[in-house]
């Protein structure tokens, strides 16, 4: 069974434009858990197979994508953003005044 804060984190997740990034952080906020974006992660890591949540458009607030401590997912969602015409820098970091996508106040998630 899911949790109702997952439920929340995923919705804002979905609402994440193709090519566009969020922070962990940013998305507990829009989920209503303002300061708790390991949250974030946390809920990440729970998705189910076959999700159609776009895990890979979050990243942390130093514009870096957070390496995993098993697999190699952090290598697929450099890929799978740069498929998206996100570019990176030589340090591995997102330019986030250009790519970072923030909700529009009031705006209406989906589950």
């Amino acid at each position: 069974m899911t949790s109702d804060r997952n439920q929340r984190i995923w919705a804002a997740v979905r609402s994440i434009p193709r090519g566009r990034v969020a922070t962990y952080g940013d998305i507990a906020a829009i989920a209503g858990m303002e300061g708790h974006a390991r949250q974030t992660g946390y809920a990440l890591h729970d998705l189910p197979g076959g999700s159609n949540v776009p895990w890979h458009r979050v990243i942390n607030a130093h514009g870096e994508i957070s390496e995993r401590t098993r697999g190699d997912s952090h290598e697929l969602q450099r890929m799978l953003l740069e498929a998206e015409g996100v570019e990176f820098d030589l340090g591995g970091r997102v330019d986030l005044a250009r790519y970072r996508w923030k909700a529009r106040p009031g705006s209406k998630l989906s589950s």
